[in-house]
C-alpha cells in the first residue's frame, strides 16, 4: 500500500481523518482512554487548514469527507531546537580524521576559514531545512557560529532564510562562541548588534575557564537588560570535573534571570557521583532551567578512542531530570559535519534512536513531548507541539499503529500534511551540494 498516495487528494477545506490512533500526551483538552502504551484512537476533524475537533474515534459519525487511516498514528510537527544549519553537509570536504571531538573543532575551524562565505553557507543551510521540511519538522532553532568576521557573513544569511522559510519553518537562532570571549568588547559589539537585529537569544560554549564565571554574569546581565533568552553548550565532555552546569543555575538563582534558560549536552552529569549529579539538578530544577539532550553526536564522539570499544557514551540523566519537572528536549544536533558524520534532520530518527539507548520505554509514557510540546514551549513556537482544537493542521501521518511499530522502521513513508494538505515536498539529492565541494 502507498501510504502517501492516501492523502494526495485531502480538502483542507473540510476533512476528518477517522480512525487515527494518537499518542495521549500530546492530545490537550479532549478526554480519550488510553490503553496500556498511552495510545487512543481518535477521529481528527480539519477545516480550513487547522483542527477543529478531536474526539474518540466513532463517538460521532463523519458528517463529510473522511478519510480512514486504519489506526495509522499522527503526530504534530516535530520541533527541533538544537540544530547547526550552518555546520551541515561539510563533511564532504572536511572529514573529521579521527571521529574525535578536537578532530572536530580543528576541522571545522579550518573549514570555516576556508570556505564560509554567504553563498556557501546559505546554500548549505536552505539543503538542510529541506531535508528538515520533508521530514516534518515546522520549527528550529540553529546555533550559529559567530567569531569576529564570520558573525557579519552569517547572520544576514540566517536572516534571508528565516524571511523566505516564513510560513513553513519557523526559524531561531543563538549566536555560539567560546566562553570566554564573552568579555572582549569587540566581540559582544558584534554578537549583540547581530541578536538585536535578528535574534533574540544568547549563547556560547561553556567550559571550566578561569573566568568562567564573570563571563556568565556579563551575558546573564545583558540578556537580562535586552530580555533575551539564553542558550549554553554545556560540559560537553566526559570529565566528572566539569560543573559549568551547576555554575550555570547558580548564577541563575543569585541573579535572579526571569528570561528563559536552556542548557545542551550535559554529558558530564552521566560520570559525576550520584551527590554530585543530583544536587546540581536540584539547582537546575530551582532556576527552572531546560535541558536538550542530543544523543546522536554524544553517542559519535564520546569515550572515542582508536580501535577501542567505547564504554561511556556520554549521553545526559534524561530520566532524573525529568523527575525533577526540568523540561527536557530530544534534537538533532549536527548533521554531516565533522561532529556528527551522519544525520537528516528527522527528529523522528532522533527520537527513535533515543527511545533504544536511554530506555524511554516500558511506558513511552510522555517522552513523545521531547521533540514536539517540549521544545515548541522552550522556543515558544506558534506551533505548540500539540493535538489539539484550534491548532494548525501540520501533522504527520504514519501507517504504525502501535510503538514496536511506529520505533521498528523509519516511517519513510511517512505524510507530512500542512494546514491539511499533503506536503509535496521531497528530500533534496546529495547531488545538488557537489558544487561546493569541487
Amino acid at each position: 500500500m502507498d501510504w502517501r498516495a492516501k492523502f494526495a487528494n485531502l480538502d483542507p477545506r473540510g476533512v476528518t481523518l477517522v480512525g487515527a490512533t494518537v499518542p495521549v500526551c500530546l492530545v490537550e483538552d479532549v478526554p480519550l482512554d488510553a490503553d496500556g502504551e498511552g495510545l487512543a484512537t481518535a477521529d481528527i476533524e480539519i477545516a480550513y487548514g487547522r483542527i477543529t475537533a478531536l474526539r474518540p474515534a466513532g463517538a460521532t459519525a463523519a458528517t463529510g469527507p473522511s478519510l480512514d487511516l486504519d489506526r495509522g498514528m499522527v503526530w504534530p510537527g516535530f520541533v527541533d531546537c538544537h540544530t547547526h544549519l550552518d555546520k551541515g553537509h561539510i563533511w564532504p570536504r572536511s572529514p573529521n580524521p579521527d571521529g574525535s571531538f578536537q578532530g572536530a573543532l580543528a576541522t571545522v575551524m579550518a573549514d570555516r576559514a576556508a570556505h564560509w562565505s554567504a553563498q556557501d553557507v546559505a546554500a548549505r543551510m536552505d539543503f538542510a531545512l529541506r531535508c528538515a521540511h520533508a521530514h516534518g519538522t515546522v520549527a528550529i532553532r540553529t546555533h550559529l557560529d559567530s567569531r569576529f568576521s564570520q558573525t557579519g557573513i552569517t547572520w544576514p544569511v540566517y536572516a534571508e532564510l528565516k524571511d523566505r522559510w516564513r510560513g513553513r519553518i519557523d526559524l531561531d537562532a543563538s549566536p555560539l562562541f567560546p566562553i570566554d570571549l564573552a568579555l572582549d568588547d569587540a566581540h559582544m559589539g558584534e554578537v549583540t548588534t547581530a541578536v538585536a537585529a535578528h535574534g533574540r537569544t544568547l549563547g556560547a560554549v561553556t567550559y571550566m575557564h578561569p573566568k568562567l564565571g564573570e563571563a556568565l554574569e556579563r551575558l546573564f546581565r545583558l540578556a537580562a537588560t535586552r530580555g533575551w533568552g539564553l542558550d549554553f553548550h554545556v560540559d560537553e565532555s566526559l570529565d566528572p570535573g566539569a560543573t559549568s552546569l551547576r555554575t550555570i543555575a547558580e548564577t541563575a538563582l543569585r541573579l535572579r534571570f526571569e528570561g528563559p534558560i536552556l542548557v545542551g549536552h550535559c554529558c558530564s552529569l552521566s560520570v559525576q557521583p550520584d551527590d554530585v549529579a543530583m544536587s546540581t539538578m536540584d539547582l537546575v530544577a530551582e532556576a527552572r532551567i531546560a535541558v536538550v539532550s542530543l544523543p546522536l553526536c554524544n553517542l559519535y564522539l564520546q569515550d572515542r578512542q582508536r580501535d577501542r570499544t567505547p564504554r561511556r557514551r556520554g549521553v545526559t540523566l534524561l530520566h532524573e531530570l525529568a523527575a525533577r519537572g526540568i523540561a527536557v528536549a530530544i534534537a538533532s544536533d549536527n548533521t554531516r559535519d565533522p561532529f556528527y558524520a551522519y544525520g537528516d534532520l528527522d527528529a523522528l530518527e532522533v527520537f527513535r534512536t533515543a527511545v533504544r539507548i536511554a530506555h524511554l520505554d516500558h511506558p513511552i509514557d510522555r517522552w513523545p513531548r521531547a521533540i514536539t510540546a517540549t521544545p515548541a514551549a522552550i522556543l515558544g513556537s506558534r506551533n505548540n507541539g500539540l493535538l489539539c482544537i484550534g491548532a494548525p493542521a501540520d501533522l504527520i501521518a504514519m501507517p504504525a499503529r502501535s510503538w514496536t511499530e511506529l520505533l521498528s522502521r523509519p516511517q519513510a513513508s511517512r505524510a507530512v500534511l500542512r494546514a491539511g494538505a499533503l506536503l509535496a515536498a521531497e528530500l533534496p539529492d546529495y547531488r545538488e551540494l557537489d558544487p561546493l565541494f569541487r
